[in-house]
């Protein structure tokens, strides 16, 4: 049974469009007038599993989807979410209103105490600390394919470590199209499959970086305003050059031939380095 057929098969008479792409698939799902659901489909039952036991745990967090029902069978798992809404930070003309609601949500999430994993400790300090070293250090045989100087990368190992606090419940990806915004300007922080413990840090510098990037500073300066913390420029630099390596290591390692155009990683990476 195709993805398409199952959801059809749990909401015989909706109105059901697919939405994104990737190893998941997503409907949204109308059913009537107003009634309106996230079903998504995972290739494997894990996957399933991980994300609902997480939104599970933050149920009681405001802007987290909540699971409304779930299931197996030859079709595929599924999970049946509240709609966050059809538009995005990634889509929607630039609100900072709507960026420091955003920031809001990641601060509640990280504020929350509920036990999202079985780890004990999850992503802490030593792991940053050795994690951003290797990396930089596994990304210099892939440095030419994105015109990359190995000075920077030389550079990269004598900045001060990224600044990684106690471990808590942490998304790990919050991009501006991780932040759903429905009509009336609430937001939902959406896809939580690859969350764990983490610093705080790595959520928080991963999307002002990125919202930074996508929308510009004064977005950026609102979502901060919404999570209500402040960056020191040092600390921030060395989180900004760990997510660019990550981010260019992951894309040489799986993408063979042309890498398309990540130049603004190389450009990042070299602002943050350099601190120019």
């Amino acid at each position: 049974m195709s993805a398409r057929a199952l959801v059809e098969r749990l909401h015989p008479n909706a109105h059901i469009r697919e939405i994104g792409s990737g190893a998941n698939r997503v409907f949204r799902v109308t059913e009537g007038e107003a009634d309106t659901y996230v079903v998504k489909i995972y290739p494997v039952a894990s996957r399933a599993n991980r994300e609902q036991r997480t939104l599970d745990a933050l149920a009681e967090v405001r802007g987290v989807p909540q699971v409304l029902g779930s299931g197996a069978d030859d079709g595929g798992a599924w999970v049946r979410l509240t709609d966050g809404g059809r538009w995005s930070l990634a889509s929607l003309p630039k609100s900072l209103e709507t960026l420091e609601a955003a920031g809001r949500v990641l601060r509640e999430v990280h504020s929350c105490t509920s036990k999202i994993s079985d780890l004990t400790v999850g992503i802490d300090a030593a792991y940053v600390h050795n994690h951003f070293n290797s990396t930089v250090k596994r990304l210099a045989p892939f440095r030419r394919r994105f015109g990359l100087e190995q000075d920077v990368l030389d550079r990269a190992l004598d900045l001060e470590p990224p600044v990684a606090t106690a471990p808590g419940p942490a998304h790990t990806r919050p991009t501006p199209a991780k932040f759903a915004v429905n009509d009336d300007g609430d937001v939902t922080l959406v896809d939580w499959e690859w969350a764990t413990l983490g610093p705080p840090e790595w959520d928080l510098t991963l999307a002002v970086w990125r919202i930074a990037g996508r929308l510009g500073e004064d977005a950026a300066a609102a979502f901060r305003k919404g999570y209500a913390a402040e960056l020191g420029e040092s600390g921030y630099r060395s989180w900004v050059a760990y997510h660019a390596v990550s981010m260019m290591l992951d894309a040489a390692q799986i993408r063979e031939g042309r890498l398309g155009d990540l130049s603004y990683l190389v450009e990042d990476l070299t602002e943050a380095v350099l601190g120019t």
